[in-house]
Protein backbone atom coordinates (compact mmCIF):
# COMPACT_ATOMS: atom_id res chain seq x y z
CA UNK A 1 0.00 0.00 0.00
CA UNK A 2 1.28 3.21 -0.88
CA UNK A 3 2.83 5.74 2.06
CA UNK A 4 -0.22 7.96 1.28
CA UNK A 5 -2.82 5.48 1.93
CA UNK A 6 -1.65 4.05 5.19
CA UNK A 7 -3.73 4.04 8.08
CA UNK A 8 -3.67 7.30 10.46
CA UNK A 9 -2.99 6.83 14.14
CA UNK A 10 -6.28 7.75 15.89
CA UNK A 11 -3.92 9.32 18.76
CA UNK A 12 -3.24 12.21 16.19
CA UNK A 13 -6.87 13.04 15.79
CA UNK A 14 -8.38 15.66 18.19
CA UNK A 15 -11.95 14.70 18.20
CA UNK A 16 -13.65 11.54 18.08
CA UNK A 17 -17.94 10.94 17.08
CA UNK A 18 -17.59 7.31 18.44
CA UNK A 19 -19.47 4.47 16.75
CA UNK A 20 -22.91 4.97 19.07
CA UNK A 21 -23.04 8.29 18.22
CA UNK A 22 -26.00 9.62 15.81
CA UNK A 23 -25.80 12.93 15.06
CA UNK A 24 -27.40 15.40 13.08
CA UNK A 25 -26.90 19.30 12.39
CA UNK A 26 -23.80 21.51 11.41
CA UNK A 27 -20.23 20.70 12.30
CA UNK A 28 -17.93 23.09 11.97
CA UNK A 29 -14.08 22.30 13.46
CA UNK A 30 -10.58 23.21 12.98
CA UNK A 31 -8.89 20.61 13.99
CA UNK A 32 -8.98 16.85 12.74
CA UNK A 33 -12.11 15.16 13.69
CA UNK A 34 -13.80 11.42 13.07
CA UNK A 35 -16.82 10.27 12.60
CA UNK A 36 -17.38 6.80 13.48
CA UNK A 37 -20.94 6.70 13.55
CA UNK A 38 -23.69 8.29 11.77
CA UNK A 39 -24.27 11.72 11.07
CA UNK A 40 -26.69 13.26 9.00
CA UNK A 41 -26.22 17.27 8.19
CA UNK A 42 -23.46 19.70 6.77
CA UNK A 43 -19.90 19.71 7.53
CA UNK A 44 -18.29 22.96 6.99
CA UNK A 45 -14.50 22.72 7.94
CA UNK A 46 -11.58 24.07 8.07
CA UNK A 47 -9.66 21.06 9.22
CA UNK A 48 -9.21 17.86 8.47
CA UNK A 49 -11.89 14.92 8.28
CA UNK A 50 -12.08 11.14 8.74
CA UNK A 51 -14.73 8.82 8.00
CA UNK A 52 -14.21 5.14 9.55
CA UNK A 53 -14.88 2.19 8.37
CA UNK A 54 -18.36 1.81 10.05
CA UNK A 55 -19.14 5.39 9.70
CA UNK A 56 -22.51 6.56 7.70
CA UNK A 57 -22.27 10.08 6.58
CA UNK A 58 -25.08 11.76 4.68
CA UNK A 59 -24.30 15.39 4.44
CA UNK A 60 -23.05 18.24 2.44
CA UNK A 61 -18.98 18.63 3.16
CA UNK A 62 -16.28 20.90 2.67
CA UNK A 63 -13.26 20.41 4.46
CA UNK A 64 -9.17 20.82 3.89
CA UNK A 65 -8.16 17.10 3.43
CA UNK A 66 -11.18 14.21 3.19
CA UNK A 67 -10.67 10.48 4.19
CA UNK A 68 -12.68 7.75 4.43
CA UNK A 69 -12.99 4.36 4.55
CA UNK A 70 -16.87 4.22 5.35
CA UNK A 71 -20.04 5.50 3.56
CA UNK A 72 -21.03 8.79 2.85
CA UNK A 73 -23.92 10.18 0.77
CA UNK A 74 -23.42 13.97 -0.32
CA UNK A 75 -21.24 16.25 -2.35
CA UNK A 76 -17.85 16.63 -0.97
CA UNK A 77 -15.59 19.89 -1.44
CA UNK A 78 -11.99 19.49 -0.62
CA UNK A 79 -9.15 22.46 -0.60
CA UNK A 80 -6.70 19.59 -0.54
CA UNK A 81 -6.96 16.06 -1.29
CA UNK A 82 -10.05 13.55 -0.99
CA UNK A 83 -9.02 9.71 -0.56
CA UNK A 84 -11.42 6.47 -0.57
CA UNK A 85 -9.98 3.67 0.65
CA UNK A 86 -11.01 -0.01 -0.56
CA UNK A 87 -14.01 -0.19 1.43
CA UNK A 88 -15.65 3.35 1.08
CA UNK A 89 -19.32 4.10 -0.77
CA UNK A 90 -19.07 7.56 -2.42
CA UNK A 91 -22.55 8.73 -3.63
CA UNK A 92 -22.11 12.17 -4.52
CA UNK A 93 -20.23 14.56 -6.74
CA UNK A 94 -16.44 15.57 -5.66
CA UNK A 95 -14.36 18.77 -6.01
CA UNK A 96 -10.47 18.30 -5.02
CA UNK A 97 -7.18 19.11 -6.37
CA UNK A 98 -6.46 15.42 -5.73
CA UNK A 99 -8.24 12.10 -5.67
CA UNK A 100 -7.42 8.45 -4.83
CA UNK A 101 -9.08 6.05 -4.90
CA UNK A 102 -8.18 2.70 -3.75
CA UNK A 103 -9.03 0.10 -5.61
CA UNK A 104 -12.48 -1.64 -3.98
CA UNK A 105 -13.50 1.54 -3.24
CA UNK A 106 -17.15 2.45 -4.40
CA UNK A 107 -17.78 5.71 -6.25
CA UNK A 108 -21.32 7.12 -7.92
CA UNK A 109 -20.76 10.69 -9.14
CA UNK A 110 -19.23 13.23 -10.89
CA UNK A 111 -15.67 15.00 -10.09
CA UNK A 112 -14.26 18.16 -10.72
CA UNK A 113 -10.72 18.77 -10.27
CA UNK A 114 -9.30 21.98 -8.98
CA UNK A 115 -5.77 23.84 -8.42
CA UNK A 116 -4.73 23.42 -4.65
CA UNK A 117 -6.18 26.04 -2.83
CA UNK A 118 -9.24 26.84 -4.83
CA UNK A 119 -12.61 26.89 -3.65
CA UNK A 120 -15.99 27.88 -4.65
CA UNK A 121 -17.99 27.71 -8.03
Amino acid sequence: MSELLKRRDESDIDTILAEDIDFEGTLSFKEPLMIKGRFRGEIKAAGDLYVGEKADVEAKIAARMISTRGKINGNIEAVGRVELFSTAVVSGDIISPDLVIESGATYNGNCSMRKAGETGK
